[in-house]
């Protein structure tokens, strides 16, 4: 019975695989029932024989899930590569974000302008011209009017020094004798109202004077001021006008827009950004206009009290002539009486 047992045992150690291949073997297998703990009879038969199983491979046999980048994990490292499978779908890979946006053109304010749409093209031009234009009368009218007040200064200052009208002529006249300027007018009409008024009385003369001097500082003032309404004019529209540019620009931005599908800032802010010029532009030439006309408001009204003080001198010296002229004419009026000879005497008749 012994060597039975020994033989039995024998035959299945020989025939039962090794126990390394049963463990490989055990995750791809479902578990088998544990063998009986009774000892096999004689009559059983030997158990069939189990064929080896293959080395298992190093690499696992299903590929790993794509890890999404959104999550912030690596893909599968060389460790662990994915292997391609008949039956997974095809994961697309993930579309390459370009470092920064590429912008449909120039920015610059050139380019901006060249890119802009024709009404606000329009729009720029025309406050370009009127910017050109404020500067213009700013160089112009500077010059004129510190030109003008240097010579009424000097001319006011002659005046005071000067004893008569005729004098203060003469001293304000330049080397051809003739009478330049505003205040240069002032003693000329001056003059040619004492000498129309001779034969007339020294009141008429001085009223009618004085209404001619004040003529013509009407005159020169609104002389010195043409041009000074076009810069109140600019300095008043142009911010509406870039305004209207800006808000046909923002209006084509978004039609654009609304075409395109996107709100890609890339696509949207050049649109935008050559409205706002519009608007810039309109400030530029606003806010320069409105500083120049006040400034020069402020030198006429100057210029004007200049004029007005040399009139007042003027006057002073017609109100002198006149009176020394009326003196001049009644001195042989007040000749020294001569004396009445004594008539000769008469005889004396005697009394009755």
């Amino acid at each position: 019975m012994t060597k039975l047992f020994r033989s039995v045992f024998l035959a299945a150690s020989l025939l039962l695989p090794p126990a390394s291949a049963v463990l490989a073997q055990a995750p791809e297998q479902p578990q088998q029932a544990a063998p009986s703990t009774a000892q096999p009879t004689p009559a059983q038969a030997p158990a069939a024989p189990v064929q080896a199983p293959a080395e298992p491979s190093a690499t696992p046999t299903e590929p790993l899930p794509p890890a999404a980048p959104q999550m912030g994990i690596a893909p599968p490292s060389a460790a662990h590569p994915a292997l391609p499978s008949a039956d997974a779908p095809a994961v697309p890979a993930p579309a390459t974000v370009p470092a920064a946006a590429t912008l449909p053109h120039d920015l610059s304010p050139w380019g901006m302008f060249m890119a802009a749409d024709i009404v606000v093209k329009a729009v720029m031009i025309g406050l370009a011209f009127a910017s050109l234009v404020t500067w213009t009368i700013w160089l112009a009218k500077a010059l004129e009017l510190a030109a003008a007040k240097t010579g009424a200064r000097r001319a006011l200052r002659r005046i005071e020094a000067a004893d008569s009208l005729g004098e203060a002529a003469r001293t304000v006249s330049g080397k051809d004798g003739k009478l330049r300027g505003a205040v240069g007018a002032l003693l000329a009409a001056a003059q040619d109202e004492t000498r129309r008024s001779a034969d007339l009385g020294e009141d008429g003369t001085k009223e009618r004077a004085a209404i001619a001097l004040s003529r013509i500082e009407a005159r020169a003032g609104r002389n010195m001021a043409r041009g000074t309404g076009l810069l109140a004019t600019i300095g008043s529209t142009a911010p509406f006008v870039g305004l209207f540019g800006t808000v046909w620009g923002i209006m084509n931005s978004f039609i654009g827009i609304s075409q395109s599908k996107t709100t890609n800032l890339a696509v949207v802010a050049p649109g935008i950004a050559e409205a706002l010029l519009a608007t810039a532009i309109g400030l530029v030439a606003a806010i320069p206009a409105v500083i120049i006309y006040n400034v020069f408001a402020r030198a006429i009204t100057g210029y004007r009290a200049t004029l007005s003080d040399a009139s007042g001198e003027i006057l002073r010296h017609l109100s002198r002539d006149l009176e020394r002229r009326s003196r001049a004419a009644a001195a042989p009026a007040r000749a020294p009486l001569q004396a009445v000879q004594p008539a000769a005497a008469m005889p004396r008749m005697p009394a009755e």
